[in-house]
Protein backbone atom coordinates (compact mmCIF):
# COMPACT_ATOMS: atom_id res chain seq x y z
CA UNK A 1 0.00 0.00 0.00
CA UNK A 2 1.58 3.51 -0.55
CA UNK A 3 0.28 6.62 0.22
CA UNK A 4 -1.82 8.95 -2.01
CA UNK A 5 -4.70 11.67 -1.63
CA UNK A 6 -7.84 11.21 -0.07
CA UNK A 7 -10.58 9.42 -1.89
CA UNK A 8 -12.86 6.32 -1.96
CA UNK A 9 -11.92 4.87 -5.26
CA UNK A 10 -8.92 2.86 -4.62
CA UNK A 11 -5.71 4.66 -6.46
CA UNK A 12 -6.27 7.68 -3.61
CA UNK A 13 -7.56 5.72 -0.42
CA UNK A 14 -4.81 7.29 1.96
CA UNK A 15 -2.46 4.18 3.36
CA UNK A 16 0.46 5.48 5.81
CA UNK A 17 3.45 3.04 5.24
CA UNK A 18 5.98 2.37 8.11
CA UNK A 19 9.77 3.33 7.03
CA UNK A 20 12.41 1.20 6.35
CA UNK A 21 14.94 0.92 9.64
CA UNK A 22 17.93 2.56 7.25
CA UNK A 23 15.20 5.49 5.91
CA UNK A 24 13.48 6.33 9.16
CA UNK A 25 17.92 6.04 10.73
CA UNK A 26 18.59 8.54 7.78
CA UNK A 27 16.09 10.70 7.90
CA UNK A 28 16.43 11.41 11.89
CA UNK A 29 20.26 11.88 10.87
CA UNK A 30 19.28 14.35 8.43
CA UNK A 31 17.04 16.54 11.23
CA UNK A 32 20.07 16.24 13.46
CA UNK A 33 22.71 18.02 11.18
CA UNK A 34 20.37 20.19 10.03
CA UNK A 35 19.69 21.43 13.61
CA UNK A 36 22.72 21.30 15.59
CA UNK A 37 25.81 21.01 12.55
CA UNK A 38 27.65 17.78 13.60
CA UNK A 39 26.92 14.13 13.41
CA UNK A 40 24.95 12.15 15.90
CA UNK A 41 26.43 9.24 18.30
CA UNK A 42 23.86 6.83 16.47
CA UNK A 43 19.95 6.61 15.78
CA UNK A 44 17.37 4.64 18.10
CA UNK A 45 14.07 4.02 17.32
CA UNK A 46 10.41 2.53 18.90
CA UNK A 47 7.50 1.46 17.07
CA UNK A 48 4.25 2.68 18.29
CA UNK A 49 1.59 0.37 19.13
CA UNK A 50 -2.42 -0.97 18.79
CA UNK A 51 -4.03 -2.67 21.44
CA UNK A 52 -6.18 -5.72 20.32
CA UNK A 53 -7.66 -6.02 23.50
CA UNK A 54 -7.62 -4.89 27.39
CA UNK A 55 -8.76 -0.98 27.38
CA UNK A 56 -8.50 1.34 30.09
CA UNK A 57 -7.70 -1.98 32.08
CA UNK A 58 -4.08 -0.86 32.68
CA UNK A 59 -4.64 1.72 35.76
CA UNK A 60 -7.28 -0.51 37.02
CA UNK A 61 -4.64 -4.07 37.50
CA UNK A 62 -5.82 -5.58 34.63
CA UNK A 63 -4.33 -7.35 31.41
CA UNK A 64 -3.93 -6.30 28.22
CA UNK A 65 -2.64 -7.54 24.90
CA UNK A 66 -0.99 -4.72 22.78
CA UNK A 67 1.13 -5.40 19.70
CA UNK A 68 3.97 -2.98 18.32
CA UNK A 69 3.54 -1.58 15.14
CA UNK A 70 6.21 -1.39 12.36
CA UNK A 71 6.09 2.72 12.29
CA UNK A 72 8.70 3.66 14.77
CA UNK A 73 10.08 7.09 15.85
CA UNK A 74 13.28 7.62 15.30
CA UNK A 75 16.10 9.65 17.50
CA UNK A 76 19.45 10.77 16.56
CA UNK A 77 20.82 11.51 19.47
CA UNK A 78 24.57 12.79 21.07
CA UNK A 79 25.67 13.64 24.42
CA UNK A 80 26.84 16.86 25.10
CA UNK A 81 29.58 17.67 28.36
CA UNK A 82 27.76 20.51 29.65
CA UNK A 83 24.02 20.32 31.02
CA UNK A 84 21.97 21.31 28.16
CA UNK A 85 18.87 19.51 26.89
CA UNK A 86 18.55 20.08 22.97
CA UNK A 87 15.56 18.75 20.81
CA UNK A 88 14.76 19.43 17.40
CA UNK A 89 11.76 17.60 15.50
CA UNK A 90 11.09 17.23 11.64
CA UNK A 91 7.69 17.85 12.50
CA UNK A 92 8.63 21.19 13.84
CA UNK A 93 10.80 22.55 11.96
CA UNK A 94 12.72 25.38 13.13
CA UNK A 95 11.50 24.94 16.51
CA UNK A 96 13.83 24.12 18.67
CA UNK A 97 13.31 22.92 22.70
CA UNK A 98 15.64 23.53 24.74
CA UNK A 99 16.07 22.98 28.65
CA UNK A 100 19.18 22.46 31.44
CA UNK A 101 18.96 19.08 32.38
CA UNK A 102 19.34 19.97 36.11
CA UNK A 103 15.86 22.28 35.98
CA UNK A 104 13.58 19.15 34.06
CA UNK A 105 11.22 17.95 36.70
CA UNK A 106 7.05 17.86 37.90
CA UNK A 107 5.50 21.24 37.07
CA UNK A 108 8.79 22.73 35.43
CA UNK A 109 9.14 22.07 31.59
CA UNK A 110 5.78 22.09 29.09
CA UNK A 111 5.82 21.86 25.45
CA UNK A 112 6.71 18.45 23.46
CA UNK A 113 10.19 18.45 24.76
CA UNK A 114 8.33 17.49 27.82
CA UNK A 115 8.10 13.59 26.96
CA UNK A 116 11.51 13.11 25.69
CA UNK A 117 12.95 15.74 28.94
CA UNK A 118 11.14 13.94 31.22
CA UNK A 119 12.86 10.36 30.33
CA UNK A 120 16.46 12.19 30.99
CA UNK A 121 14.91 13.08 34.89
CA UNK A 122 13.05 9.98 35.34
CA UNK A 123 16.39 8.36 34.29
CA UNK A 124 18.48 10.41 36.51
CA UNK A 125 16.12 9.87 39.47
CA UNK A 126 15.54 6.50 39.58
CA UNK A 127 15.62 5.66 43.13
CA UNK A 128 12.60 8.57 43.44
CA UNK A 129 14.63 10.32 45.97
CA UNK A 130 15.44 13.80 43.65
CA UNK A 131 18.70 13.42 43.34
CA UNK A 132 20.29 12.66 39.79
CA UNK A 133 21.93 9.03 40.41
CA UNK A 134 25.30 8.60 39.02
CA UNK A 135 25.62 5.85 36.35
CA UNK A 136 28.54 3.81 35.16
CA UNK A 137 29.80 6.87 32.88
CA UNK A 138 29.58 9.28 36.13
CA UNK A 139 27.04 11.99 36.46
CA UNK A 140 24.10 12.27 33.62
CA UNK A 141 24.96 14.76 31.08
CA UNK A 142 22.75 17.33 28.80
CA UNK A 143 22.40 15.66 24.72
CA UNK A 144 21.08 17.05 21.62
CA UNK A 145 18.38 14.89 19.85
CA UNK A 146 16.70 14.89 16.60
CA UNK A 147 13.10 13.22 16.21
CA UNK A 148 11.34 12.00 12.98
CA UNK A 149 8.58 9.79 12.69
CA UNK A 150 6.60 7.91 10.61
CA UNK A 151 3.76 6.85 13.90
CA UNK A 152 0.89 8.85 12.88
CA UNK A 153 0.25 11.64 15.43
CA UNK A 154 -2.84 12.27 17.05
CA UNK A 155 -3.97 8.77 16.12
CA UNK A 156 -4.02 7.20 19.37
CA UNK A 157 -1.20 4.56 18.47
CA UNK A 158 1.10 5.86 21.04
CA UNK A 159 3.16 8.47 18.83
CA UNK A 160 4.25 9.82 22.29
CA UNK A 161 5.10 6.43 23.97
CA UNK A 162 6.84 5.76 20.62
CA UNK A 163 9.05 8.93 21.52
CA UNK A 164 9.35 8.46 25.19
CA UNK A 165 10.65 5.03 24.14
CA UNK A 166 13.67 6.06 22.20
CA UNK A 167 14.85 8.18 23.49
CA UNK A 168 14.70 6.45 26.91
CA UNK A 169 16.74 3.33 24.56
CA UNK A 170 19.28 6.53 23.65
CA UNK A 171 20.03 7.11 27.45
CA UNK A 172 20.28 3.63 28.34
CA UNK A 173 23.27 3.92 25.82
CA UNK A 174 24.68 7.08 26.30
CA UNK A 175 24.88 6.71 30.38
CA UNK A 176 25.70 3.72 29.91
CA UNK A 177 22.76 2.55 32.49
CA UNK A 178 22.31 -1.33 30.90
CA UNK A 179 18.68 -1.28 31.19
CA UNK A 180 17.72 -2.16 27.81
CA UNK A 181 19.96 -5.41 27.88
CA UNK A 182 17.49 -7.25 30.43
CA UNK A 183 16.19 -4.95 32.82
CA UNK A 184 13.81 -3.35 30.51
CA UNK A 185 10.55 -2.94 33.07
CA UNK A 186 12.63 0.16 34.41
CA UNK A 187 12.69 1.80 31.20
CA UNK A 188 9.31 1.19 31.16
CA UNK A 189 8.57 2.93 34.70
CA UNK A 190 10.58 5.45 34.13
CA UNK A 191 9.35 6.80 31.06
CA UNK A 192 5.56 6.11 32.72
CA UNK A 193 6.86 8.58 35.16
CA UNK A 194 7.98 10.96 32.90
CA UNK A 195 4.55 11.08 30.99
CA UNK A 196 2.53 10.54 34.52
CA UNK A 197 5.11 13.68 36.68
CA UNK A 198 6.13 15.69 33.92
CA UNK A 199 4.17 15.91 30.96
CA UNK A 200 1.21 15.38 33.84
CA UNK A 201 -0.95 12.87 31.60
CA UNK A 202 -2.58 9.77 33.71
CA UNK A 203 -1.59 6.84 31.55
CA UNK A 204 -1.28 3.53 32.93
CA UNK A 205 1.49 2.19 31.45
CA UNK A 206 -0.17 -0.38 28.05
CA UNK A 207 2.01 1.82 25.97
CA UNK A 208 5.23 2.38 27.05
CA UNK A 209 5.52 -1.57 27.73
CA UNK A 210 4.38 -2.28 24.35
CA UNK A 211 7.00 -0.15 22.56
CA UNK A 212 9.94 -1.40 25.00
CA UNK A 213 8.71 -5.03 25.44
CA UNK A 214 6.27 -6.07 22.49
CA UNK A 215 8.35 -8.76 20.09
CA UNK A 216 8.08 -9.70 16.35
CA UNK A 217 4.90 -11.96 15.32
CA UNK A 218 3.72 -11.80 18.77
CA UNK A 219 1.08 -9.80 21.22
CA UNK A 220 2.14 -9.23 24.71
CA UNK A 221 -0.25 -10.33 27.70
CA UNK A 222 0.66 -7.46 30.66
CA UNK A 223 -0.42 -8.32 33.66
CA UNK A 224 -0.89 -4.85 35.58
CA UNK A 225 -1.76 -6.33 38.44
CA UNK A 226 0.11 -4.64 41.58
CA UNK A 227 2.00 -7.54 42.97
CA UNK A 228 3.11 -8.78 39.36
CA UNK A 229 6.91 -9.57 39.84
CA UNK A 230 8.60 -8.31 36.61
CA UNK A 231 9.63 -11.46 34.99
CA UNK A 232 5.67 -12.33 34.81
CA UNK A 233 4.76 -8.65 33.90
CA UNK A 234 4.66 -9.65 29.68
CA UNK A 235 4.92 -12.67 28.40
CA UNK A 236 4.91 -12.81 24.78
CA UNK A 237 1.33 -14.69 22.88
CA UNK A 238 0.44 -15.92 20.13
CA UNK A 239 -0.88 -13.99 17.82
CA UNK A 240 -1.03 -15.15 13.92
CA UNK A 241 -3.49 -13.43 12.20
CA UNK A 242 -2.42 -14.78 8.82
CA UNK A 243 -2.40 -18.48 10.28
CA UNK A 244 -6.84 -17.51 9.89
CA UNK A 245 -6.27 -15.66 6.87
CA UNK A 246 -6.84 -12.96 8.07
CA UNK A 247 -4.74 -9.13 8.14
CA UNK A 248 -4.97 -6.48 10.99
CA UNK A 249 -5.87 -3.21 9.48
CA UNK A 250 -5.57 0.19 10.81
CA UNK A 251 -7.87 2.23 10.63
CA UNK A 252 -7.09 6.42 11.81
CA UNK A 253 -10.48 8.62 12.24
CA UNK A 254 -7.90 11.76 12.30
CA UNK A 255 -10.42 12.60 14.72
CA UNK A 256 -8.84 15.08 17.51
CA UNK A 257 -7.20 12.70 20.26
CA UNK A 258 -5.60 13.91 23.43
CA UNK A 259 -5.51 12.42 26.80
CA UNK A 260 -4.91 15.43 28.54
CA UNK A 261 -8.18 17.20 28.47
CA UNK A 262 -9.16 15.57 31.39
CA UNK A 263 -11.82 12.69 30.19
CA UNK A 264 -9.20 9.99 30.58
CA UNK A 265 -7.99 11.39 33.70
CA UNK A 266 -12.03 11.69 35.07
CA UNK A 267 -12.66 7.50 34.10
CA UNK A 268 -9.59 6.87 36.36
CA UNK A 269 -10.43 8.44 39.23
CA UNK A 270 -14.17 7.41 39.16
CA UNK A 271 -12.56 3.67 38.56
CA UNK A 272 -10.15 4.44 41.94
CA UNK A 273 -13.20 5.67 43.49
CA UNK A 274 -15.13 2.87 43.32
CA UNK A 275 -12.70 0.59 44.20
CA UNK A 276 -12.00 2.39 47.26
CA UNK A 277 -15.81 2.18 48.08
CA UNK A 278 -15.55 -1.59 47.44
CA UNK A 279 -12.60 -2.25 49.88
CA UNK A 280 -10.28 -3.50 47.24
CA UNK A 281 -6.96 -2.46 46.03
CA UNK A 282 -7.83 -2.58 41.94
CA UNK A 283 -10.94 -3.61 40.01
CA UNK A 284 -8.57 -6.53 39.34
CA UNK A 285 -9.54 -8.64 42.13
CA UNK A 286 -13.26 -8.07 40.95
CA UNK A 287 -14.04 -11.47 39.62
CA UNK A 288 -16.84 -11.81 36.99
CA UNK A 289 -19.07 -13.87 40.01
CA UNK A 290 -18.70 -11.26 41.80
CA UNK A 291 -19.64 -8.55 39.68
CA UNK A 292 -23.73 -8.34 40.58
CA UNK A 293 -22.84 -8.01 43.90
CA UNK A 294 -20.06 -5.15 43.57
CA UNK A 295 -22.39 -3.32 41.01
CA UNK A 296 -25.10 -3.16 43.58
CA UNK A 297 -22.79 -0.97 45.87
CA UNK A 298 -22.15 1.68 43.22
CA UNK A 299 -24.32 4.58 41.57
CA UNK A 300 -24.67 4.73 38.13
CA UNK A 301 -21.86 6.30 36.26
CA UNK A 302 -19.13 3.91 38.46
CA UNK A 303 -21.39 1.24 38.02
CA UNK A 304 -20.85 1.43 34.46
CA UNK A 305 -17.17 1.99 34.90
CA UNK A 306 -16.70 -1.09 36.53
CA UNK A 307 -18.59 -3.40 34.73
CA UNK A 308 -16.32 -2.36 31.35
CA UNK A 309 -13.48 -3.06 33.46
CA UNK A 310 -14.56 -6.36 35.01
CA UNK A 311 -15.72 -7.72 31.54
CA UNK A 312 -12.87 -6.53 29.89
CA UNK A 313 -10.33 -8.01 31.61
CA UNK A 314 -12.37 -11.26 30.90
CA UNK A 315 -12.13 -10.54 26.99
CA UNK A 316 -8.80 -10.39 27.21
CA UNK A 317 -8.25 -13.74 28.93
CA UNK A 318 -10.35 -15.32 26.34
CA UNK A 319 -8.85 -13.53 23.31
CA UNK A 320 -5.62 -14.89 24.59
CA UNK A 321 -6.72 -18.44 24.25
CA UNK A 322 -8.56 -18.43 21.26
CA UNK A 323 -5.26 -16.81 19.49
CA UNK A 324 -3.25 -19.20 21.10
CA UNK A 325 -5.64 -21.94 19.26
CA UNK A 326 -5.10 -20.42 16.26
CA UNK A 327 -1.25 -20.46 15.94
CA UNK A 328 -1.75 -24.10 17.38
CA UNK A 329 -2.06 -27.64 14.93
CA UNK A 330 -5.75 -27.76 16.35
CA UNK A 331 -7.27 -25.26 14.57
CA UNK A 332 -6.20 -27.17 11.08
CA UNK A 333 -8.77 -27.03 8.66
CA UNK A 334 -11.03 -23.82 7.52
CA UNK A 335 -13.53 -24.41 9.58
CA UNK A 336 -11.52 -24.78 12.91
CA UNK A 337 -9.61 -21.22 11.85
CA UNK A 338 -13.17 -19.75 10.62
CA UNK A 339 -14.54 -20.56 14.37
CA UNK A 340 -11.77 -18.89 15.95
CA UNK A 341 -11.03 -16.20 14.05
CA UNK A 342 -14.95 -15.71 14.19
CA UNK A 343 -14.66 -15.91 18.60
CA UNK A 344 -11.82 -13.20 17.92
CA UNK A 345 -14.16 -10.92 16.07
CA UNK A 346 -17.02 -11.69 18.71
CA UNK A 347 -14.48 -10.29 21.55
CA UNK A 348 -13.21 -7.18 19.58
CA UNK A 349 -16.95 -6.20 18.79
CA UNK A 350 -17.94 -7.08 22.43
CA UNK A 351 -15.06 -4.45 23.52
CA UNK A 352 -16.19 -2.06 21.10
CA UNK A 353 -20.04 -1.75 22.29
CA UNK A 354 -18.38 -1.68 26.34
CA UNK A 355 -16.45 0.98 25.19
CA UNK A 356 -19.05 2.86 23.86
CA UNK A 357 -22.31 2.12 25.82
CA UNK A 358 -20.53 1.99 29.33
CA UNK A 359 -16.78 3.48 29.25
CA UNK A 360 -17.95 6.27 27.11
CA UNK A 361 -14.96 7.10 25.42
CA UNK A 362 -15.41 6.15 21.72
CA UNK A 363 -17.09 8.86 19.22
CA UNK A 364 -19.19 9.37 15.98
CA UNK A 365 -15.77 8.63 13.89
CA UNK A 366 -14.73 5.58 15.25
CA UNK A 367 -18.40 4.07 15.25
CA UNK A 368 -18.44 4.76 12.06
CA UNK A 369 -15.16 2.65 11.14
CA UNK A 370 -15.98 -0.08 12.75
CA UNK A 371 -19.74 -0.46 11.59
CA UNK A 372 -18.79 0.60 8.36
CA UNK A 373 -15.51 -2.23 8.15
CA UNK A 374 -17.71 -4.93 9.92
CA UNK A 375 -20.30 -4.70 7.44
CA UNK A 376 -17.70 -4.75 4.27
CA UNK A 377 -17.02 -7.99 6.04
CA UNK A 378 -14.28 -7.75 8.85
CA UNK A 379 -14.98 -10.75 11.26
CA UNK A 380 -14.55 -8.46 14.37
CA UNK A 381 -13.50 -3.98 14.87
CA UNK A 382 -12.93 -2.00 17.72
CA UNK A 383 -11.54 1.27 19.07
CA UNK A 384 -7.94 0.78 20.08
CA UNK A 385 -6.22 2.73 22.50
CA UNK A 386 -7.37 5.61 24.97
CA UNK A 387 -10.83 6.71 22.55
CA UNK A 388 -12.30 10.49 22.16
CA UNK A 389 -10.72 10.00 18.74
CA UNK A 390 -7.43 8.25 17.48
CA UNK A 391 -7.91 4.74 15.63
CA UNK A 392 -9.98 1.52 15.29
CA UNK A 393 -8.65 -1.59 13.96
CA UNK A 394 -10.35 -4.53 12.22
CA UNK A 395 -9.13 -7.98 11.66
CA UNK A 396 -10.36 -8.56 7.78
CA UNK A 397 -9.77 -11.31 5.19
CA UNK A 398 -6.43 -11.47 3.75
CA UNK A 399 -7.14 -9.65 0.43
CA UNK A 400 -10.06 -7.78 1.13
CA UNK A 401 -8.06 -4.69 2.91
CA UNK A 402 -8.29 -2.19 0.21
CA UNK A 403 -12.53 -3.24 -0.10
CA UNK A 404 -12.43 -2.64 3.31
CA UNK A 405 -10.67 0.22 3.30
CA UNK A 406 -12.69 2.10 0.71
CA UNK A 407 -16.43 1.00 2.33
CA UNK A 408 -14.80 3.08 5.61
CA UNK A 409 -13.52 5.76 3.49
CA UNK A 410 -17.14 5.90 1.32
CA UNK A 411 -18.98 5.96 4.71
CA UNK A 412 -16.50 8.61 6.15
CA UNK A 413 -17.95 10.71 3.42
CA UNK A 414 -21.81 9.70 4.11
CA UNK A 415 -21.63 10.68 7.59
CA UNK A 416 -19.92 13.93 6.82
CA UNK A 417 -16.86 13.01 8.79
CA UNK A 418 -13.03 14.26 7.72
CA UNK A 419 -11.27 11.52 5.60
CA UNK A 420 -9.29 8.58 7.17
CA UNK A 421 -6.25 7.18 6.80
CA UNK A 422 -5.16 3.63 7.02
CA UNK A 423 -2.17 1.13 7.51
CA UNK A 424 -1.23 -2.24 8.19
CA UNK A 425 -0.27 -3.55 11.55
CA UNK A 426 1.89 -6.96 11.27
CA UNK A 427 3.36 -7.49 14.95
CA UNK A 428 6.88 -5.75 15.29
CA UNK A 429 9.86 -5.24 17.46
CA UNK A 430 10.59 -3.29 20.62
CA UNK A 431 12.55 -0.35 20.79
CA UNK A 432 16.62 -0.73 19.99
CA UNK A 433 19.38 1.19 18.36
CA UNK A 434 19.51 1.26 14.77
CA UNK A 435 22.86 2.67 13.99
Amino acid sequence: MTAATQGTDPATTTWLDAWTRQEGAERATRAFVAAFGREPDGVWSAPGRVNLIGEHTDYNGGLCLPTALPHRTYVAFARRDDDAVRLASAQRPGDLWTASLGEIGPGTVDGWGAYPAGVAWALADRDGDGDRDRTRDGTPSGFDAAVDSCVPFGAGLSSSAALECAVAVALDDAWGLGLAADRRPELTRACMRAENEVVGAPTGGLDQSASLLCTPGHALLLDFAPDTPDDAFARPRTFEPEALGLTLLVIDTRAEHSLADGQYAERRRTCEDAARRLGVRTLREITPEGLDDALEALADVARRRVRHVVTEVARVEEFVAAADLAGSDQARTSDERATVGARLGALMAASHASLRDDYEVSCAELDTAVEAATAAGAVGARMTGGGFGGSAIALVPRGTEQAVADAVAQAFVDRGHGAPAFLLAPPSGPADRDV
